[in-house]
């Protein structure tokens, strides 16, 4: 990996860093990669804390499966699930991270509402992390670089320390809009209050007051197994969906189609279209399969109340599955490629470890990123620069 150190900050957490005049040098690289001779420290509260999480979710599972609940239970806890995904897919993800639509006032605010429910932090910090993982993808300039393997970039990397790179490319990172939108910030500085009141208070004292459900199982069922089912859920977006699959649009990116993934998040596991062209707001360029959140926006779209949506065209994808795709398009990839898949068991792209049989490849990104919101949206260096300048 080649270093240039040529601007300043106080990050006195890199260890890539020189005094110079009493200032930390800023880490400029001209090439990002993954530096697997680099040591992330464990965060041991948060480890821990992830490892009760998932025993409590255990619990709560294992009520379930007991049918220790009652069927209304069961249905306000998938309901509630259902509200509180479509905030992080439709709302977080497509909305307000790749603004790929626009939403009136209504949908906007209730969009905030089901991902508060979801309890993934604020929409802000959510946005925030996940446009730099877009734009530093599968580097150490991700939070969750998946070049570490599927438990780091699958829930790991919120047990650890953050990378340095993390920490300083996340100042480059553009939230303007966010900051400008009055309720995005509301939600922010309010976030825990909303929190315990849309993902805890209420998923709970619903079944407790009106189905007569012990607060026991209410708070193991519709809190604790509710949260970490669909926080794993996420987290698969995260893991496998950069893992295993086919790249049909660009195999120099490490992300992949899955159709597993796709199935349980709502479509989001068309990942390697995704990446290849991430301010489309059906995130796949097929849109009815296993992909309803493309659905609900076009629908609130002829309700009035979603608009503006943007799209690849398909010159444009077509152009760049004939340059940089890995042949296994369904309509323009050719049979051998097609063919050069394997997985554990039943050779279907249903199967979660389905998987293309050339060796993933290994991102190095250049300083300035990847698109974001459209096809030349790159980092400028010299604005970068102006910024520490002033800062």
């Amino acid at each position: 990996m080649s270093l240039k150190t040529n601007e300043y900050t106080k990050n006195d957490d890199n260890p890539n860093t020189e005094t110079v005049d009493g200032l930390k040098k800023y880490i400029v690289t001209k090439r990002i990669g993954t530096d697997y001779s680099y040591k992330h420290k464990i965060v041991w509260k948060n480890a821990i804390g992830f490892l009760f999480l998932h025993l409590l979710a255990l619990w709560g599972l294992w009520i379930c499966i007991t049918r220790g609940i009652k069927l209304k239970t069961y249905l306000w806890t998938l309901l509630v699930l259902f509200f509180s995904s479509l905030g992080v897919t439709m709302g977080a993800h497509r909305l307000f991270a790749h603004k790929s639509f626009k939403a009136r006032p209504l949908l906007k605010a209730s969009l905030i509402i089901c991902q508060t429910l979801a309890g993934q932090n604020s929409i802000f910090i959510w946005c925030r992390d996940h446009r730099l993982h877009h734009r530093y993808s599968d580097t150490d300039g991700d939070p969750h670089n998946s070049r570490r393997g599927f438990f780091f970039c699958h829930m790991g990397w919120l047990m650890y320390k953050k990378h340095p790179y993390v920490m300083d490319l996340g100042r480059r990172i553009d939230m303007s809009d966010l900051q400008e939108d009055w309720m995005v910030m509301f939600q922010k500085k309010y976030y825990y209050y909303l929190y315990f009141l849309f993902a805890v208070f209420i998923p709970v004292a619903v079944p407790y007051y009106y189905f007569g459900e012990s607060f026991k199982n209410a708070f193991l069922v519709c809190y604790m197994f509710r949260y970490v089912i669909q926080l794993n859920g996420t987290w698969l977006v995260n893991s496998a969906a950069h893992l295993y699959g086919t790249r049909p649009y660009d195999k120099k990116m490490q992300p992949v189609e899955s159709w597993f993934v796709s199935l349980i998040t709502f479509g989001e596991g068309w990942h390697n279209y995704h990446h290849t062209f991430p301010w489309d707001y059906k995130a796949a360029e097929l849109s009815m399969h296993f992909n309803p959140t493309a659905s609900f926006i076009r629908m609130f779209e002829t309700l009035g109340l979603a608009y503006d949506l943007k799209s690849a065209s398909p010159e444009m994808v077509m152009r760049r599955i004939r340059k940089s795709g890995d042949g296994t398009h369904y309509l323009l990839g050719n049979e051998k490629d097609k063919k050069s898949v394997t997985a554990i068991g039943l050779l279907h792209p249903l199967n979660p470890s389905y998987n293309v049989v050339y060796e993933a490849p290994d991102s190095m990104l250049e300083d300035k990123g990847l698109p974001l919101f459209h096809e030349q949206d790159v980092i400028d260096a010299n604005l970068l620069k102006r910024d520490i300048a002033s800062g």
